[in-house]
């Protein structure tokens, strides 16, 4: 995502692997998760390519994740070893998981695409692989 943001022309999976020094078959699976979710679209032909499909400012990480990471979402059901203690069960999670879940989702939600090709223009470099 960082590749593409940082490009205004649209680049292929092979230009994307060999900057990023990641195989190409895997590479195109996340390219698949993110065009599922709209984040990217692609061109097919000798022109063709990938690219976003909205302005990096517009793209969070938590966009990002959600779209290749689906399962770091995922909600538990509170499950009490035993029935008397279900109400330590839900008392922890609106005290701790719910609040932590919104936390992150807060600051995930807060840092754009934009963000990390900011920053990874001043550290020279990619440090970010999303």
């Amino acid at each position: 995502m960082v590749c593409l943001a940082e490009k205004s022309a649209q680049l292929t999976a092979v230009d994307i692997a060999k900057k990023l020094g990641i195989s190409k078959i895997y590479l195109e699976q996340v390219l698949s998760l993110l065009k599922g979710t709209g984040l990217i679209n692609s061109v097919k032909g000798f022109q063709g390519g990938y690219h976003l499909d909205a302005a990096a400012r517009e793209v969070t990480v938590l966009d990002i994740l959600k779209a290749t990471e689906p399962s770091l979402f995922e909600h538990t059901e509170p499950c009490a070893a035993d029935v008397n203690a279900g109400y330590i069960e839900k008392a922890v999670q609106s005290t701790v998981w719910e609040k932590l879940d919104a936390s992150i989702a807060a600051l995930l939600g807060g840092i754009t695409l934009q963000d990390l090709a900011d920053n990874c223009k001043k550290q020279g470099g990619y440090m970010f692989y999303i």
